[in-house]
């Protein structure tokens, strides 16, 4: 077992890994959805499969090309 409290790499399952709120939980030890979404939203979600309301493309380089 790894004891490093460095963060594991986000398996590139869905649109999710893409999100600007996927995010790493120290707590759960894993990649978490950080928008709060009631049992409504996340039930609308999973049954229409369709992409999410929330989603915001994460953009990493956008400071640096704003800069330039």
């Amino acid at each position: 077992m790894d004891n490093n409290k460095s963060k594991k790499e986000k398996p590139a399952q869905s649109q999710c890994d893409m999100c600007a709120y996927y995010d790493f939980d120290e707590d759960w030890d894993d990649y978490v959805c950080i928008m709060n979404m009631d049992e409504d939203d996340m039930v609308r979600f999973y049954q229409s499969k369709s992409s999410c309301p929330y989603f915001k493309f994460y953009d990493e380089y956008k400071i640096v090309r704003r800069q330039n």
